[in-house]
């Protein structure tokens, strides 16, 4: 700067000059570090004095906020320089400080590079892979997978001597069976021309023995109301045809059952209407194939015509005959009749509409279940007094009643053979037998929304609708909504979707309600449409009786619990035996290791490895759970296990009778193993037992304390497991009933007893490895099962049809003749169309137009 005015004026312009040059940016007083619209230009306002502006009047910048330092280069000579701020304050273009995290150490960095990059590589590798394989594939064409591995007894070779013909009879000594046998290799039995020899003449069946000492003589039964019409007796054939196998499961003779007699189709099947035409009162079924012999069932002595079942009621029929016989049962009076819900012992539909007798609320301390009682003792139940007995029926013993209950639904489909299946189940077991079982009916309303309980002419207008005409009379409905109002208050799981008042859940829960509304009843036979017989009806029946009466209580629930195969366990005392070692002594098989592991809801666990104890604890009285119904006089054990000498139980008739094994089915994969409502399943789940299939026989006792139980505890369980399990908590007499079961396969007899009885301890039960679960398909080819094969096929070949395209007509007539077998309990066997004359079903009403009459279900 000069020392003169003019100098220094033109010094200090010259150097703002400077500073706007090497800035040109900051033209207009428009600074690098402000936004234009930040500062007020003073051309905005000429009256305005920049000299006097306070230094607020400027607007921050966005960069620079009010804390912020004022830049040093101004817009302005009159603002102040930078130069007065201290030489340590922050600087306005250093950057602000960031907040770095915990520095990842170099190694873990080059770990996590590696296991990117191996990463990488390996994603790489697969998509070229499946890139090389999907040209591949088509290239070849579609390629189908493996079918899964089939199970070992397909390869096992089909028996082939179930189906002689009856040209080839012999006696049953001198048969050899084609199974089961010693031998590695199946035997080859083979008929030649000189042993088809001329049929035999049948022989009429007469299996009703006579009135033992101290009991009321048998009155005999007719089809008609004046008495002149009777049921023409079965006939069969002595002997069995050639190379006829024996059965696997089972024994005729362990029962007491005849096996050295065989029944053909026409022996069996011809009193109900088999093998002649309708018009002379037939089905017209059974008029084709091999009728060799087949008119000897009307030319035996007595001159037996055929009958014309058009006319027969079978109601009625069955009412003369108890009525008849009335003194070798206890009398029951009616007083007061439900129209709903109630058949009257004989078999007729009541009438009555203003009987009505109001029934006592039920409490747990009420109408206790008491000690088994005598068949002679009469008691009275609700609705009903117990006559006095007459003199001769106080000195006589009195026979059980007893009840078979026919499941079926109100649009049941009734074929001829049907028709012929139910005819020979009421002739046999209730006229023939002088009233000693009476059929009935236990017809299903599917439709809840139909008031069976509300309105008499509905209910009676379904049941009309609902059998066949013959039929008419013997029917009780029952409904699933029904069920829910009588066992209220039931917790409902839905359990694999279905309803706890369902038929497929509670299937017993009709029957019991059945058997309190008729307590006449000492025993209950549930049976099913789909079950058939090849041989006579009371002579099984009664067999079947007289066998679990005579089984002792000891160890009885260990032999329930098993298959008896005769080949492989040998007599029946053999049998026996074994099991109580087995269940004393225990096993090593390596089933048991898994049955040990308890689930948190007390079942075991599939799967389990935890061992338990080789030996197992021996059932011995009742097995209760914690909240069982009390105060029901169970019944105790005489005296210890160890001291018995298999007294017990002698002479006692059973409480249930079943045609399965009674299974454990705590750790199997059975499906309905935790199907359990009602009980306190949080310490562990209830004992139980289980047997497939319902058909079965139930005391009177066990279905009141089965109805005791769910209407007091709303207890209940699966279909198969309920009666059972009650009998075992209450300390019930049950039993398995052996009967003979055939397979159609040659599996060698110490396999099958492997896999039948593949449970813990040798049981069917109890493990894991159990046949009863995922392992059901073993039984597709044995004769009883709830989805058995070969009973099916085998009751088709023995009418003569034709199956897999073998048998038939032509076969028969050409080679051995028709089929001939023993008695053989088959299930199931349904929907069987018979060849039958004429364009008719039987069964069907036809108006005078000729079109069936509709049945209506509303």
């Amino acid at each position: 700067m000069t020392s003169n005015a003019t100098g220094n004026t033109t010094t200090v312009v010259t150097g703002l000059g400077d500073r706007m040059e090497k800035n040109p940016s900051r033209e207009h007083g428009r600074g690098s570090y402000e936004d234009p619209s930040d500062t007020e230009s003073y051309e905005s306002d000429p009256e305005s004095d920049l000299e006097k502006a306070p230094y607020s009047r400027r607007k921050p910048s966005a960069r620079f906020r009010p804390r912020d330092t004022p830049s040093a280069y101004s817009s302005s000579s009159r603002e102040t320089s930078a130069s007065h701020q201290h030489l340590l304050s922050t600087s306005p273009n250093k950057p602000k400080s960031t907040f770095y995290f915990y520095k990842i150490p170099p190694r873990v960095v080059r770990y996590m590079n590696w296991a990117l990059l191996s990463t990488m590589i390996i994603i790489a590798i697969c998509l070229i892979r499946a890139s090389y394989t999907s040209s591949r594939q088509v290239e070849m064409g579609t390629v189908e997978k493996s079918a899964p591995k089939p199970p070992p007894w397909e390869a096992f070779p089909f028996l082939k001597r179930y189906h002689g013909g009856i040209r080839t009879l012999l006696p049953k000594q001198k048969n050899t069976p084609e199974y089961p046998h010693d031998q590695q290799v199946m035997l080859n039995i083979t008929v030649t021309k000189q042993e088809i020899k001329p049929l035999p003449k049948s022989v009429p069946y007469d299996p009703y023995p006579l009135a033992a000492e101290g009991y009321a003589k048998k009155h005999d039964c007719f089809l008609d109301a004046a008495e002149t019409v009777k049921v023409p007796p079965v006939h069969y054939y002595p002997g069995v045809v050639k190379g006829f196998p024996e059965a696997v499961m089972g024994s005729h003779e362990v029962l007491g059952l005849r096996d050295d007699i065989c029944f053909d189709r026409f022996g069996r099947l011809g009193p109900y209407g088999y093998g002649y035409s309708v018009k002379r009162g037939g089905t017209g079924a059974g008029l084709h194939g091999d009728r060799e012999g087949a008119d000897d069932l009307w030319d035996g002595p007595g001159n037996t015509i055929e009958v014309d079942y058009s006319s027969v009621e079978w109601v009625k029929a069955q009412a003369a005959c108890a009525t008849k016989n009335a003194g070798r049962f206890r009398p029951i009076e009616k007083l007061g009749e439900n129209p709903f819900l109630d058949v009257t012992a004989d078999g007729q539909q009541a009438s009555q509409e203003n009987g009505k007798e109001s029934e006592p609320s039920l409490t747990e301390d009420d109408s206790v279940v008491g000690k088994r009682e005598e068949p002679q003792v009469p008691t009275a139940g609700p609705n009903e007094t117990v006559a006095e007995p007459t003199t001769a029926q106080k000195k006589a013993l009195l026979l059980p009643r007893t009840a078979i209950l026919i499941r079926t639904w109100w649009d049941f489909h009734y074929t001829a053979e049907d028709v012929i299946y139910l005819r020979s189940l009421i002739a046999e077991l209730s006229l023939l037998s002088g009233g000693e079982f009476a059929v009935h009916f236990l017809v299903h309303v599917r439709d809840d929304n139909v008031p069976i309980w509300a309105d008499k002419r509905i209910y009676n207008r379904i049941l009309e609708n609902a059998l066949p005409v013959e039929f008419r009379g013997l029917g009780t409905l029952w409904s699933e909504r029904q069920m829910g109002l009588i066992y209220g208050g039931i917790e409902e799981s839905f359990f694999r979707d279905l309803p706890v008042h369902g038929v497929y859940r509670s299937t017993f829960m009709p029957v019991q309600y059945f058997s309190h509304q008729h307590p006449e009843y000492d025993f209950i036979w549930n049976w099913e449409m789909d079950v058939r017989y090849t041989g006579h009806w009371y002579h099984f029946f009664d067999q079947i009786r007289k066998w679990t009466r005579s089984q002792p209580r000891k160890g009885l629930w260990e032999r329930n619990g098993r298959f008896y195969i005769p080949s492989v366990h040998g007599s029946w005392e053999d049998f026996k035996q074994m099991v109580r070692v087995q269940t004393e002594m225990g096993t090593h098989s390596p089933n048991n290791i898994w049955s040990g592991l308890k689930s948190s809801t007390g079942g075991s666990i599939p799967g389990s490895r935890t061992t338990q104890a080789k030996s197992d604890k021996s059932i011995w009285g009742p097995e209760p759970p914690p909240d069982v119904l009390t105060n029901q006089d169970d019944e105790e054990p005489p005296t210890s296990y160890e001291k018995d000498r298999y007294k017990w139980g002698v002479g006692e008739e059973a409480d249930l009778i079943t045609f399965n094994p009674l299974f454990d089915p705590d750790g199997t994969t059975w499906f309905f193993t935790e199907d359990i409502t009602g009980y306190n399943t949080t310490a562990s789940l209830p004992p139980r037992r289980a047997a497939i299939t319902t058909t079965s026989r139930l005391s009177k006792r066990l279905l009141t304390l089965m109805h005791r139980e769910t209407v007091l505890k709303r207890h209940t369980m699966f279909s198969e497991m309920w009666p059972a399990s009650v009998s075992l908590h209450h300390g019930l007499k049950a039993v398995y009933a052996p009967h003979p079961m055939y397979i159609d396969r040659d599996w060698p007899p110490s396999y099958l007893a492997a896999v039948m009885n593949g449970g813990r301890n040798g049981a069917s039960g109890g493990a894991r490895t159990s046949v009863y679960g995922g392992r059901e398909h073993n039984f597709k080819g044995t004769t009883w099962f709830y989805d058995a094969g070969f009973a099916p096929n085998l009751w088709r070949r023995w009418l003569g049809m034709k199956v897999d395209n073998d048998g038939g007509e032509r076969e028969e007539v050409a080679g051995e003749g028709r089929m001939c077998l023993p008695g053989v309990l088959l299930h199931p066997v349904k929907g069987v169309e018979l060849m039958v004359e004429g364009v008719g079903r039987v069964g069907e009403e036809v108006d005078k137009e000729g079109q069936g009459e509709e049945k209506d279900g509303t």
